[in-house]
């Protein structure tokens, strides 16, 4: 080898090694984009096959099918709708009994501290408004700092999902074309496989939906019986955060059990207790029983490759990465079973 091709072998691979670091660098910088952008293709992925139906002309050739875009708008409104409904049901009556708990508080903190002091817990006792008035608070600046912070978190949360709805409703229009324009830059004999995985893809992607909302209705199910015979007020809006919940692994179960709890409370504490063992048992039962099984049947991964990347989802990207775990894994089964080198006898 000549000096002068050593050189341009060296200028390549450290051109090569200097532009993988700054893509690296830059999709680290660009991650929270990225995860937006990842989140809408998942759901652009889980509609598309409604999509299909909802476009698809009557088997007697009465009519000619519903245009793409009226059928995507259809889908959007009816997700809306479901929604707003589950928020004029939800919000006033939580409202109501927030409101009764925080007036019930003061005589929830004297009973606590009577049952401290039969068991010689407690010395002294404390009003409500000592124990108010002796609670940590923060400097006026810090606090407003706070505000401050918790005003733009939100305002960045609500951003974050208009984006995902826009971008989401964008690639379900133009999913197929696009599809069309990266196959262009794939080998002839790499297409086909490509092809199928995506599709594939799609309807792992699509039956992931339809278990978390499998899911969803069976638990507030559960919820709405048990809380309907243990005669907790406003069970059925309680049912409808359970199930809402459901859509968020780990937190989700705990807010729906919180709820109801907090709500209880306003009853009785004994009530209060009772409920939050109902919901432990629950949890439990989604947990370990219903989450892998109905995602096993449903999509196609096993309890255990469930449970791995709930694991994987949550230590990678909190929140995030768990509920994102369950179809990340189910794509990548796709790819590994369409591109995996076939076993021989």
């Amino acid at each position: 080898m000549t000096d002068s091709e050593f050189n341009r072998r060296l200028t390549r691979t450290l051109a090569l090694t200097a532009a993988t670091v700054i893509g690296l660098c830059a999709l680290w910088a660009a991650r929270d984009a990225l995860a937006l952008v990842y989140v809408s293709a998942l759901i652009a992925m889980g509609f598309a096959p409604l999509v299909r139906i909802i476009q698809r002309p009557s088997r007697r050739g009465k009519s000619r099918g519903v245009p793409r875009l009226l059928a995507i708008l259809s889908i959007y409104l009816a997700v809306i709708s479901v929604f707003v409904v589950i928020g004029l049901l939800v919000v006033p009556p939580l409202v109501d009994q927030a409101s009764a708990l925080w007036q019930r508080l003061p005589d929830y903190f004297e009973h606590a501290q009577q049952l401290l002091r039969r068991y010689n817990l407690m010395s002294r006792s404390f009003t409500w408004q000592e124990a108010v008035q002796q609670a940590p608070a923060g400097s006026s600046g810090n606090a407003v700092i706070t505000a401050f912070a918790a005003v733009l978190r939100l305002a960045g949360g609500i951003i974050g999902l208009v984006s995902i709805v826009i971008l989401s409703f964008y690639l379900l229009i133009e999913g197929d074309s696009l599809m069309r324009y990266v196959s262009r830059f794939l080998p002839e004999d790499q297409r086909g496989p490509v092809s199928a995985a995506a599709r594939e893809s799609v309807l792992k992607v699509s039956a992931w939906l339809r278990g978390q909302a499998t899911l969803a209705a069976v638990m507030g199910a559960f919820a709405a019986v048990g809380l309907g015979i243990l005669h907790v007020p406003y069970f059925y809006v309680v049912a409808l955060v359970a199930a809402v919940g459901e859509t968020i692994p780990v937190l989700g179960p705990i807010i729906g059990g919180a709820a109801a709890v907090a709500i209880s409370l306003t009853v009785s504490p004994r009530l209060a207790l009772t409920v939050g063992i109902y919901f432990t048992f629950l949890h439990q039962l989604e947990a370990n029983i219903l989450v892998p099984k109905i995602m096993e049947r449903r999509v196609g991964v096993s309890p255990v490759g469930v449970l791995i990347a709930l694991l994987i989802g949550a230590s990678l990207y909190g929140l995030t990465g768990a509920i994102l775990a369950i179809p990340t894994a189910a794509i990548l089964s796709v790819v590994v079973d369409q591109f995996a080198p076939a076993r021989t006898e």
